[in-house]
């Protein structure tokens, strides 16, 4: 039609403009002067034809695959319209502000967002950003410049980074997440040279899908550092026979009663378990108020911090190659597994990829995917044995010849760390050890292989390695808090201080952990210094604490939370009145345990005294009973039988505790906010003996119960002239819900 037309305009009465055409181009007699203005015109009709006929040519013959084409360009849609065009062009040439269409939220979700979490993930995304953006204009590029079908060796391995850390915000409130989740935050926290191994081997044609995914995740390490090891305990233990499941059990946490710990397989477990089963709704808390250091120079951002975000860019901007030569010749099929891979067909992957391996026993890249499809297996199926696979499956890797360098790091750094979420901390080192051996330049792995070792409980090679980094890298601020730790572990107190303060201050990856600024706070506490109360307040605008005065790390979002309680408001009332009730009882077989010639108190041993003797008689811990200790204080276990809130508190212990005079206990928390602590008097001299907690002094009475919760601030003095015993049993916060008290993890 439209060509019939177009003869018809052609050959019929002309129009005003070729009339314009004929009385200046041509004489009034016919005779033409040189060209005249209906020649430009048919000329320029007949080119008009051709291209609209070679237009349909190309679409009725299927020459050019469009479809193709654009589902290609699909990933570059940057103002969110559906497809490619050119305001898509302008944003990515920078010409036009990238418009992110609103995302509709629920009122829980805004409910769970606290504003430094919010903060924390609003900086991750525009990060993603200018990564994605970055991403985005070097494979345009490549695509623009390569004939079709030819393939871009690095696109497919192009990275997409999490790094949050978690890593894991403490007490943060979230979504139950998946086992993807947990997977990936684990990737995270550990510190990075280059990009973290999950992400590597991403296509360009799947940038915007992972962008998405980014969306939903609460982790930002954050460090999870999130090197996070911490859903790892909460894995069933993988050496049970027949034990094929992932699912979290209850796995014991074995911590020191308070919160200054000194073990960092201790201190490593998990922050977020306690919120996987928390679906309380979260309460206002909080009564005590502490002054806002917030806008103090101290807390704020080191200079440095510009140059370490370009050094950090820098380093990102390198695409890790993971095809070897022979590699590059199949990558067609090695794209094509990958894309199941990528698409969530787990299965169909993991067969494309054991195809590639039978077929080509020498691919790195096969055999490496193949890793990857059995460990996305693994997480579907929840499957320790599928895992196991995956890990020997990378371990292979290493061994074919003709492997990229920076293959080798992904598999080895991905084999150590699937090795950790299997509690196989050993074994790991050993990963760890040979990633150190192979690349002894690079100090990320000497800085992973020293939290090897601190997760072993090896301090001293843990020491060594970190003293070895910073003779390399004096400015590496993950070596610098992790060596702080170590040295006030050491109860170098004053030398810790330094290393910690400055690290916390790089902003390195790793070093924004809730850990760091408790035991900074903690060290200066001691020295006197009342700059910890700056520390405690960045952490706490950071995320990792409560508040100033509450700052356990293993938190369930949402418990009421005060320092002092009453029985009334505990519910816990008849546990209370037999305690008062039968408090001479008590005491008389404690007493009579004192008198022992081979006393069964043992001194506290967790670094909390400044001064004095203070020793503890413990008759359940993690809510199980010491039958042996119960043998000598009979009646009193039996009592206590009675009473689940008490006995069944696996966070929590039940014990007799004797202070004697000169005894100072330093400020510190406990552990978790899941328990409170109740106090019965039992041997309580008239004056000298007070409790502090968060900002109110108290005394202990004779078959009197103070009921406090230990998450927050507290403090101890004995000056009086005789010892104190006191009773002291831990029990549930009382807002716990049953499936809470039977599925959180002891401490």
């Amino acid at each position: 039609m439209a060509s019939r037309k177009s003869s018809r305009g052609a050959g019929g009465s002309p129009s005003p403009g070729s009339k314009r055409e004929t009385k200046h181009g041509g004489s009034k007699n016919g005779k033409k002067e040189g060209l005249s203005g209906s020649s430009f015109f048919t000329w320029f009709m007949v080119i008009a034809l051709l291209g609209v006929w070679t237009s349909v040519a190309v679409v009725w013959f299927e020459l050019v695959d469009y479809e193709e084409v654009l589902g290609k360009l699909g990933i570059y849609d940057a103002d969110g319209d559906g497809d490619f065009d050119v305001e898509d062009a302008k944003v990515l040439l920078g010409l036009k502000e990238r418009s992110v269409p609103a995302q509709p939220t629920s009122p829980d979700s805004e409910e769970t967002i606290q504003p430094a979490d919010k903060s924390h993930v609003e900086s991750e995304h525009k990060n993603a950003d200018v990564e994605l953006e970055e991403e985005i204009q070097s494979v345009l590029h490549e695509a623009l410049h390569s004939q079709p079908g030819e393939g871009h060796e690095d696109v497919d391995e192009s990275i997409n980074d999490q790094w949050q850390e978690k890593e894991e915000v403490h007490g943060e409130t979230f979504e139950a997440p998946t086992t993807d989740d947990l997977l990936r935050e684990l990737e995270n926290e550990i510190p990075e040279a280059y990009e973290t191994p999950d992400s590597d081997q991403k296509d360009a044609d799947l940038l915007t899908d992972d962008l998405g995914a980014m969306e939903s995740e609460p982790y930002e390490a954050p460090v999870s550092y999130e090197y996070d090891m911490d859903v790892e305990k909460t894995v069933s233990d993988p050496e049970a026979p027949g034990d094929s499941d992932l699912m979290p059990e209850d796995a014991i946490e074995h911590y020191t009663e308070d919160g200054v710990h000194g073990d960092y397989n201790e201190d490593h477990e998990s922050k977020h378990t306690e919120d996987v089963v928390a679906n309380e709704p979260e309460e206002s808390e909080m009564p005590v108020q502490a002054e806002d250091y917030s806008n103090d120079d101290l807390v704020g951002k080191s200079e440095k911090e510009t140059e370490q975000d370009k050094t950090e860019k820098a380093k990102k901007k390198k695409k890790p190659k993971l095809l070897n030569k022979f590699d590059k010749t199949i990558k067609a099929e090695l794209d094509a597994a990958e894309k199941l891979r990528k698409k969530g067909k787990v299965e169909e992957a993991l067969r494309a990829f054991e195809e590639l391996v039978n077929q080509y026993p020498q691919s790195p890249r096969a055999r490496y995917g193949k890793a990857q499809s059995e460990d996305d297996l693994a997480e579907k199926m929840r499957s320790n044995e599928m895992l196991q696979k995956a890990i020997n499956t990378y371990d292979e890797v290493v061994s074919l010849p003709n492997v990229p360098s920076d293959l080798i790091k992904m598999s080895l750094k991905r084999e150590a760390d699937r090795q950790q979420f299997l509690g196989r901390m050993r074994g790991s080192l050993v990963t760890l050890q040979k990633l150190v051996q192979l690349f002894p330049s690079d100090t990320s792995f000497k800085n992973d292989l020293g939290v090897g070792y601190l997760l072993i409980g090896d301090n001293s090679n843990a020491k060594k390695v970190y003293e070895e980094v910073l003779s390399l890298a004096p400015n590496d601020g993950f070596a610098k808090v992790h060596y702080g730790f170590i040295l006030k572990a050491e109860n170098k107190i004053a030398e810790s201080i330094p290393y910690l303060k400055e690290g916390l201050e790089s902003g390195d990856p790793g070093t924004d952990d809730g850990r760091f600024y408790f035991h900074l706070g903690d060290a200066l506490q001691r020295m006197g210094d009342k700059e910890a109360y700056k520390w405690y307040e960045l952490g706490y605008q950071r995320g990792h604490f409560a508040s100033v005065w509450q700052r356990s790390l293993y938190n369930v979002k949402g418990l009421k939370a005060q320092p002092w309680w009453t029985a009334r408001e505990t519910g816990y009332t008849e546990l209370v009145k037999s305690l008062e009730k039968n408090w001479k009882l008590i005491r008389d077989e404690g007493l009579a345990v004192m008198d022992k010639k081979r006393s069964l108190f043992l001194p506290e041993d967790e670094n909390l005294r400044e001064k004095g003797d203070w020793s503890q008689f413990t008759l359940w811990q993690q809510g199980r009973k010491n039958e042996n200790a119960c043998k000598s204080v009979p009646k009193t276990c039996a009592l206590l039988e009675r009473f689940p809130e008490a006995t069944g508190c696996r966070r929590g212990q039940i014990k007799y505790s004797i202070m004697h005079p000169g005894t100072h206990v330093w400020p510190h928390t406990g552990p978790t906010n899941c328990r409170l602590r109740m106090h019965l008097g039992l041997v309580i001299p008239k004056e000298g003996c007070r409790i502090r907690c968060a900002q109110e002094n108290r005394t202990w009475e004779e078959g009197k119960v103070l009921i406090f919760d230990d998450s927050f601030e507290h403090e101890v003095w004995q000056d009086a002239e005789n010892y104190r015993l006191i009773f002291i049993v831990d029990v549930w916060h009382p807002e716990l819900t049953a499936q809470q008290r039977r599925t959180l993890p002891a401490i």
